[in-house]
Formats: C-alpha cells, structure tokens, sequence
C-alpha cells in the first residue's frame, strides 16, 4: 500500500526543497496557521500554488500536509520559502496569556490585608 509523502521519489521531494533538509526558522509547527498574502502567479512551483489556494483562510500546517500528501518537513520546507516572500504570514493559534489567567492585583491586596488583619 503506498503512503503519501513516505513513497515520494527522493529526487521528487529533492526538488520540491530545492536540496534542503531543513528549513532556515521554527515559525512552523504543525499547529502554526498559514494565510495566504497573495493569489498564485503564472510559472510558480504547483505546490507553492496549491498551498496559497489552500490558505486563502486560515490553515494548520499539518492540514497542509495532509492536503498535498507531503510529509510535514517538506511543507516547512517550502512555507518558509512562502514567508521569506512574503507570499503568506503565519501565527499560532491563540493561547491565553499567562497574565490573562493572574488575579486582578486589588484583589491581591485586599486579601494580603485581609490576612495582616488576622
């Protein structure tokens, strides 16, 4: 049974990064959403067009992955070539600020007094 990304040529996916192991930044994990900047343009590399289409809303690199068949190094790989373009941002998706979950501070105190009026 063939499993996308894993039964890729090596010179295929040798192409797709251009040589790369690696990407250049860890503004990619598989949770990181990607929106597109731009629409594809005429001569561009299919999966950078597919990748923009795909992102025209916000979607997680590992949706990405799974969309192109690819594993998600690759796609790093070539959402990093994306960002250095400028052709896509990225973010993560939103997690409570540790300040957010913190006590108000006049609560704080209230009860600091509270506890020297004991």
């Amino acid at each position: 049974m063939s499993r996308p990304g894993r039964d890729d040529s090596p010179d295929r996916l040798y192409t797709l990064t251009q040589g790369r192991s690696r990407s250049d930044t860890d503004t990619f994990d598989l949770v990181t959403l990607v929106v597109a900047e731009s629409d594809p343009s005429p001569g561009m590399q299919s999966e950078h067009a597919a990748i923009l289409r795909m992102c025209r809303s916000p979607t997680a690199v590992v949706e990405i992955a799974a969309e192109l068949g690819l594993p998600g190094s690759i796609v790093r790989i070539m959402l990093a070539d994306l960002l250095d373009t400028g052709r896509i941002s990225a973010r993560h998706p939103r997690t409570e600020r540790a300040a957010d979950r913190l006590p108000d501070p006049d609560i704080l105190e209230q009860v600091l007094v509270g506890l020297r009026n004991l």
